[in-house]
């Protein structure tokens, strides 16, 4: 299968990345100093992310506003022109298809950002225009993220959080918006390709740090964020992952309302909760979670926490589970002990 490669694919293959395949592209796992200090360096410092493999869907015209407002949960209305807003694209039956960052440029102009895999869905659904290829995003991401930036690029440092602003750097447009997913501030650049790979090593010498997905993973699921596939898909609706605030039941209709409606009506079976380990040994998702010798749910999502040295895991459990409650994770002959835990697992910026 061939797959595609970001513009910035061979300076990632010459700072010695592993490169895998994910969601149809081929894409940094990790570089040479591995997950674990790309974690830390983020947590302490500032990484930046090449996630130019999310879609770009530009949107333009008098009745974009109508087109998105019927076509995902949130209500743009609650924003403004030069801001972001989470939201999900639903089906009829209230799964998530898909997670998205709505970046809503200027009063009649849209970038919707799905993730890798969805943007042809996306666009089937609300038209527009796939603009992916033309453009990198770099996301930079750290305690430290708006300093190193702010060292060549101090406009687009300034970006606040969840803004978005049109600004130019060395005479070409750029588009900074202070959004990420890792739990920590900081900004995303949607850049021409023709100035991605200097801006990329510019952020390299300043002193932030390249990471992959493999980090990328790690500090989203400390965050307790949702991944696509994982904790949000078929089957699972926004209330159940509990991501009821991106959804608004009272802005009109759009795709999946009435199955949202009946749901909150009825009440939902199932949440989303953390799993702590009491040891090191890392979570895996499809692993089942035990409560009093019985299984009640499956983990989503499992790995090592960096930060605080024990595995864990998000599950889905049922809705009458406590925090605090004994669990274990079971594998084939491999349990793993565990306590019901609130998200996030760490702090995120608010």
């Amino acid at each position: 299968m061939d797959f595609k490669t970001t513009f910035l694919n061979n300076r990632h293959r010459e700072l010695g990345a592993k490169m895998v395949p994910f969601g149809g592209w081929e894409m940094p796992l990790s570089y040479k100093t591995g997950t674990v200090a790309e974690h830390l360096a983020c947590r302490r410092g500032a990484v930046v992310f090449d996630v130019s493999h999310l879609g770009t869907v530009r949107l333009a015209g008098k009745d974009s506003l109508e087109i998105l407002q019927r076509s995902f949960t949130n209500d743009l209305a609650k924003i403004n022109p030069g801001r972001a807003q989470y939201t999900h694209h639903l089906d009829v039956e209230g799964s998530v298809v898909d997670d998205i960052i709505v970046w809503w440029v200027s009063e009649h102009r849209f970038d919707v950002m799905p993730n890798a895999s969805n943007t042809s869905s996306v666009i089937n659904s609300i038209g527009g225009q796939d603009v992916t290829a033309d453009r990198s995003v770099l996301a930079v991401q750290g305690p430290k993220a708006r300093i190193f930036l702010g060292r060549f690029f101090p406009e687009g440092a300034r970006v606040p959080r969840f803004r978005v602003e049109e600004l130019s750097y060395k005479g070409y447009d750029v588009l900074v918006a202070g959004t990420g997913y890792t739990g920590e501030d900081g900004i995303e650049l949607a850049v021409p390709n023709e100035i991605a790979l200097e801006i990329f090593d510019e952020l390299l010498e300043v002193g932030v740090v390249p990471a992959g997905l493999g980090a990328r993973d790690t500090l989203r699921l400390e965050a307790g964020l949702p991944l696509h596939g994982h904790e949000l898909g078929r089957g699972i609706t926004p209330f159940q992952a509990n991501l009821g605030w991106a959804v608004s039941l009272t802005k009109g209709d759009f795709i999946g309302r009435d199955a949202l409606v009946a749901e909150s009506q009825r009440g939902i079976h199932r949440k989303l909760v953390g799993v702590k380990g009491k040891s090191r040994q890392p979570m895996r998702d499809g692993m089942d979670l035990i409560f009093k010798g019985e299984v009640v749910g499956k983990s989503t999502s499992g790995n090592y926490s960096p930060i605080l040295e024990v595995g864990i895991a998000m599950c889905f459990a049922p809705v009458n589970q406590s925090l605090g409650d004994a669990v274990e994770l079971h594998s084939g002959d491999r349990v793993i002990q565990g306590e019901i835990c609130p998200l996030p697992f760490v702090a995120k910026v608010k």
